[in-house]
């Protein structure tokens, strides 16, 4: 597969031009990548506007992906969610819906900041059971209850399926939920780019979502920043027109060259044999899970290439398995209480799951932690995400909060999922929770 991003910027990079443009280093070497990062000069095409190589190169993606259309994003799934919502809310106008999105509790920031950007209400889904703030699992039956018993239909539901933690959700069972009830399906799958080329898709397009992001950079050999917005060839055409536009609304304007080249990249990368070199890693994956869950560890999750310990049934917090694993120099995807989570992909090479089995298998268990997440009811909202996010706050010590309004999202990041919404009310249940996440403060509205 050809590479016209790469192609165009080698060659400018070879040319010997007097760069009188920008960037400012003008192609001198100070990291070492500065002659590959160039601008908008003619012919580089226009992220956003693209017609030249870009689009080639956009095009070859959505092939590869069996899409629609796919536009590049040179600032994470974060700006593909708030594409992906301004769509949604162009769609409800177009057939005469408010701007009601239904979406599951575990949702990324993002997901909540843009909706508050673009005034849509959001109608939550919580879970049946709360056992941890990363988890959301919504099945058919609950999301076609939920929409029933809506007193007004949402112009789109929105689920986080793979989730921080590795739970894969039956997107197949739930898009065919919400088109039954006149409904799209959004998926964030900021974690999932690689489920298109497992020997069976599990990819939220060929499974039946309506749109759905990828962070490439997360699980593809692309520079950080690198993702995708990806457009069902069964979507509104709406969806197609517009995208573009949706996402130069919140875009930056000087996109990062860089990173452009690296998704360009990825499509010679992927096009080139990564199916097959992806089928053997996830077997070899799958063989070290069960492994390491006869030995007596507890996994989690059926996304295939994430590995999700839950600590303390082996007699571990999370943190602490994860210090004993960086003793052996192994830095974890993330850590908390319960969970300690590893991020695996054929580049990290069959030595490397040799090295995280052997760590793993000289710690020795202990007795198991009972303790859990606090129980949350779920919060009472006082405000709209937008009234709290444009009202004056101030940041005051967590056990100052209780009854007050939280104005913003207090997240660690990663994993960026709220505890309490902007414009709920803080009680004492979310007061203990935030102490077992090590949260320490609040932005509460004056």
């Amino acid at each position: 597969m050809d590479t016209p991003i790469c192609d165009f910027v080698k060659k400018y990079a070879q040319s010997g031009d007097l760069r009188l443009h920008m960037p400012g280093h003008k192609g001198k070497s100070f990291l070492g990548c500065e002659a590959l990062d160039i601008t908008e000069i003619d012919g580089a095409d226009v992220l956003y506007h693209a017609y030249g190589i870009i689009k080639q190169s956009e095009d070859n993606a959505a092939s590869l992906f069996g899409t629609a259309k796919t536009i590049y994003s040179t600032e994470g799934s974060s700006l593909a969610i708030r594409g992906m919502l301004y769509l949604a809310m162009l769609h409800g106008k177009s057939i005469g819906r408010k701007p009601i999105i239904a979406a599951g509790r575990n949702a990324h920031k993002t997901f909540l900041t843009a909706s508050a950007l673009l005034d849509i209400e959001i109608a939550w889904i919580f879970p049946e059971k709360q056992e941890n703030l990363l988890s959301c699992e919504i099945t058919a039956k609950m999301l076609d209850k939920f929409l029933t018993e809506a007193e007004e239909k949402p112009v789109a539901v929105y689920i986080t399926s793979p989730d921080y933690l590795g739970n894969v959700a039956d997107i197949t069972s739930l898009a065919e939920v919400c088109h039954n009830h006149d409904t799209l399906l959004l998926v964030d799958n900021a974690h999932g780019a690689y489920l298109h080329f497992l020997p069976e898709s599990r990819h939220p397009i060929a499974l039946g979502a309506d749109m759905c992001c990828d962070s490439a950079h997360k699980t593809l050999p692309v520079l950080t920043g690198g993702a995708y917005l990806h457009i069902s060839p069964t979507a509104p055409e709406l969806f197609c027109d517009q995208a573009e536009n949706a996402m130069s609304l919140f875009a930056s304007t000087s996109p990062s060259y860089l990173i452009m080249q690296s998704l360009d990249a990825a499509n010679r990368y992927i096009s080139d044999g990564y199916r097959e070199r992806l089928a053997v890693f996830a077997e070899k994956t799958t063989s070290l899970k069960e492994r390491l869950t006869a030995h007596g560890y507890t996994l989690i999750g059926s996304e295939p290439l994430k590995l999700t310990i839950s600590a303390k049934p082996y007699g571990y917090i999370g943190h602490e398995l994860s210090e004993l694993l960086l003793k052996n120099n192994i830095v974890c995807e993330f850590c908390d209480p319960d969970f300690v989570v590893m991020m695996l992909t054929p580049e990290i090479g069959n030595n490397a799951l040799e090295l995280i089995e052997k760590s793993l298998l000289v710690i020795a268990p202990k007795a198991p932690i009972s303790d859990r997440m606090p129980q949350m009811a779920n919060p009472l909202k006082k405000l709209t995400p937008r009234e709290a996010l444009f009202t004056q706050s101030k940041t005051l010590p967590i056990h100052e909060c209780i009854g007050k309004v939280l104005a913003s999202p207090t997240v660690s990041c990663p994993p960026a999922i709220p505890i309490v919404v902007c414009g709920e009310v803080i009680d004492e249940a979310a007061v203990r929770i935030f102490e077992y996440y090590r949260i320490e403060t609040c932005n509460v509205i004056e």
